[in-house]
């Protein structure tokens, strides 16, 4: 018997899925992880070009109004529970799923509906202790609703299994205005919990002491209580991580490049910044199909014959996946996550204000330029096509080495929103099994990483500036069938983020390294003094032997094999702070690359000089740039300067001979002139001043100043 008319619909089991063609849900709509989750999958190969249309926003539709289930009680036509519901609710699956009494698997299949799931309205529950009862069924309801729909997304399951969280694309980013205050919010916090830090953390902050310090433990005992329980407790440092993790994925980006600026912040902080997590959340499967189809302008079956549904990494800005194309080739799918330009934008806003908030107070670490930069190189990252461009640009600069190579990028299948490049299948250079091929191979190896790092930071001046061993892959390390040789190859992948060097500062930075692996301690702090920008109160001659006596040191030490390169250049930039010089952020960038191939090359090949491995492919490049040809070549750069200077130069010496002869036509002038009315001027206003402070009458002094004043007019 169908329900009287004054009752509410029962709530069906599970409510209808956003199938295709149905508008997707808004969150605490038990959609979970989207409403793409409910749908039945099939292979890439069997969805039909209509699945993903390409015509649709690349972030989705607007969502549509749906029933929350949770909560309901909270306005004013919120239906209420009947005592017929809650015992369907009590009874699971075993109650119908709609009202005609049909199974959850016919009303999945039957009621897929695009509107939304709403429940008739009806009278207020006459109890005060019912709506408690009935926002608790309703919120059971909907983790049962959410519970089957994960279940039914098989290949998004595939992503939780491999230790990856789904994100919930389904809703809005926040906005500007709740961004700024959950910033705020965070950042007063980490205000706190650093007082609490250092009046707690007596031997790390040792160098606070006296008046400050006693202000310091007052303030603590005041705000201890307004700082999380569950971070009041850290150390400092551990507190800045983890609250940028709170934050998201551009506060964990903007960690990741703080943790290299050892030129700013003490080590301990960039040591613990260096274990901000880089597992971020996922999209679910069937939404990062969705913005591959929306990315590239055509169905996905059309390029792709299948998509590996389980990822192979998810960062701040992009997710990937290996994948096939329709052609056979084996490639990467590189896509970037929903809303995270405008988000990075409002971030980037954010930062640029707390910037020039903080400068006022910690001028000395640069915050502003710090920030500026990060929200600059970020940026660029979110426009594949700038990654895309980068890898063909290596392959043009490399295309005379044979063994380093950089991924094919397949032009057809990307766009700004979706790259799709050739996958690389080789090992990790910090693996076992790397550590495991023949001494020659690795030998090789080693030798063909610094012949790489040394030619794009100091000939081509185009570098890549997010190295490390996740990035790096060794090739063709298989040994040949025929002569059992191993001839391996370097792969570099995730170029999106790159450097560049300038013409000078290039020559500066290669006179530098030149002069650290040939010994000369005075030139390489010379060098280092010289691409270094000095502050307010800085003292670079300091800073300078500093450096240069911490090169000796090295030298002394590098007999008995306590420190390498990496190390020295490392603690070199590191001096910069207590000097008040400052790098600019290419130079960190590469300070990271070179101890990154040094840790890499410890790693294959264990207790290899760094300095002598080096000294071979610098004196090299020496040679090929400063032999006479490459000079000439590099002195008609300037040829059409120095064209245009020849043919203005007759024009140019007809105009100095008329000038200088002009200047000696004029009537010759005192260089007295103007000196009398000045003195005059002066005196007269001297004895008026005199006359105002003996307190002599208004007709003394006054004529004195008219007097000065007429004499200064006159002069003018």
């Amino acid at each position: 018997m169908p329900d009287p008319p004054d009752r509410p619909t029962p709530l069906p089991d599970d409510p209808a899925p956003v199938g295709e063609g149905a508008a997707p849900r808004r969150p605490g709509a038990g959609d979970g992880a989207g409403g793409a989750e409910g749908r039945d999958l099939v292979p890439v190969s069997d969805i039909g070009p209509g699945t993903h249309s390409p015509d649709a926003a690349a972030d989705g539709p607007e969502p549509a109004e749906a029933y929350d289930g949770v909560g309901t009680n909270d306005r004013a036509d919120a239906p209420s529970l009947t005592e017929a519901e809650r015992d369907r609710a009590a009874e699971g699956d075993a109650r119908p799923a709609g009202p005609g009494g049909d199974t959850p698997a016919a009303t999945r299949h039957a009621q897929a509906a695009p509107g939304p799931v709403r429940a008739a309205p009806t009278a207020p529950p006459g109890r005060a202790g019912g709506a408690e009862s009935e926002r608790a069924v309703a919120a059971d309801l909907t983790r049962r609703a959410r519970a089957r729909r994960e279940a039914l997304d098989p290949d998004t399951a595939v992503a939780r299994e491999a230790g990856f969280e789904v994100m919930d694309v389904s809703g809005e980013p926040p906005s500007l205005v709740r961004r700024y205050f959950t910033t705020l919010r965070h950042a007063l916090g980490l205000v706190y919990g650093s007082a609490v830090a250092v009046a707690r953390d007596r031997e790390q902050f040792s160098w606070v002491r006296g008046l400050p310090l006693f202000l310091i433990k007052i303030a603590a005992f005041f705000v201890r209580p307004l700082v999380r329980r569950d971070l009041r407790g850290l150390p400092l440092e551990v507190q800045l991580r983890r609250r940028l993790e709170l934050l998201g994925p551009t506060y964990i980006k903007l960690g990741q490049v703080l943790a290299l600026r050892e030129d700013l912040l003490p080590r301990f902080v960039t040591e613990e910044l260096n274990n901000l997590l880089d597992r971020l959340p996922v999209m679910p499967f069937p939404e990062y199909l969705d913005r591959v189809a929306k990315g590239l302008g055509r169905p996905v079956d059309e390029m792709f014959a299948h998509i590996d549904p389980k990822p192979l990494g998810s960062a701040s800005i992009g997710q990937i996946h290996p994948a096939r194309t329709v052609g056979g080739d084996d490639v990467i799918l590189k896509v970037v996550k929903p809303h995270i330009y405008v988000i990075l934008k409002r971030d980037a806003r954010l930062l640029g204000f707390f910037g020039s908030f903080l400068q006022v107070f910690f001028a000395r670490y640069q915050p502003k330029k710090v920030l500026d930069e990060f929200a600059e190189y970020t940026l660029r990252e979110v426009d594949l096509r700038r990654e895309a461009d980068n890898a063909e640009q290596f392959a043009i600069n490399f295309a005379d080495v044979p063994g380093v190579r950089f991924p094919t990028i397949y032009r057809e299948y990307s766009s700004r929103l979706v790259l799709t490049m050739e996958r690389f299948r080789g090992l990790r250079p910090d693996s076992p099994a790397a550590h495991a091929l023949p001494l020659a191979a690795r030998e090789e190896l080693v030798d063909l990483g610094a012949l790489s790092i040394i030619r794009m930071l100091y000939q081509d001046g185009f570098f890549h500036a997010d190295l490390h061993p996740g990035n790096m892959f060794l090739l063709d390390t298989e040994p040949d069938p025929e002569t059992g040789e191993v001839h391996p190859e370097i792969g570099f992948i995730d170029l999106g983020m790159v450097g560049y060097f300038d013409g000078d500062l290039r020559r500066t930075l290669l006179y530098y390294y030149f002069s650290l692996v040939t010994g000369d301690a005075e030139n390489a702090a010379r060098y280092l003094a010289a691409v270094s920008e000095a502050g307010k109160k800085a003292d670079p001659r300091g800073f300078q032997r500093a450096v240069a006596e911490l090169c000796r040191r090295f030298y002394r030490a590098q007999r008995y094999g306590e420190v390498n390169v990496g190390q020295l250049i490392l603690e070199s930039v590191g001096l910069a702070g207590q000097y008040r010089m400052y790098f600019p952020v290419e130079m960190v960038l590469m300070t990271k690359a070179l101890v990154t191939f040094e840790g890499v090359g410890q790693t294959l090949l264990p207790g290899f000089d760094v300095a002598e491995v080096s000294r071979k492919h610098v004196n090299s490049l020496f040679r090929s740039q400063f032999n006479p040809v490459a000079l000439l070549k590099e002195s008609f750069r300037g040829a059409p300067e120095l064209v245009d200077l020849i043919v203005k130069s007759p024009t140019l010496m007809s105009e100095g001979i008329r000038f200088v002869e002009t200047r000696m036509r004029a009537p010759a002038t005192s260089p007295l002139a103007g000196l009398r009315t000045a003195l005059l001027s002066g005196a007269s206003l001297v004895s008026g001043v005199i006359a105002v402070t003996a307190g002599g009458p208004w007709f003394l002094w006054g004529p004195l100043f008219a007097l000065a004043a007429a004499f200064a007019l006159k002069r003018s």
